[in-house]
């Protein structure tokens, strides 16, 4: 899996990109999520239009994402996860904890409005 990261405001902005499917895969990305929050960035958004799967392992990541950005007093959305993803998150019930969006801007739109 790859991503890349970007700032907009005070909201810092993850695009993956391929398949988030290992622990190994999560490494990377937990890393750099650390770093931003040890620098002040308290609100994400985690954009997955690019990314083409997901399982368990990454479903965990991205658990662990969110816990530590609540953690701080943010919070961490998801924008524009494929019917896929949009499914198991539905299967898996993870809807009720994560904000999904249908763009990274309705996303940052959310992020305006609280």
């Amino acid at each position: 899996m790859d991503f890349s990261y970007s700032q907009n405001g005070d909201i810092g902005i993850y695009r993956l990109k391929g398949n988030l499917i290992g622990e190994n895969d999560g490494i990377a990305i937990t890393d750099s999520f650390n770093s931003q929050i040890d620098s002040g960035t308290e609100n994400f958004i985690i954009s997955m239009e690019e990314l083409k799967h997901i399982n368990s392992s990454g479903l965990g990541v991205l658990i662990t994402l969110l816990t530590k950005a609540r953690k701080k007093g943010g919070e961490l959305i998801l924008a524009q996860p494929s019917d896929f993803i949009r499914n198991l998150l539905l299967i898996t019930k993870l809807n009720t904890i994560f904000r999904i969006y249908d763009s990274e801007q309705e996303a940052l739109e959310a992020y305006q409005e609280s």
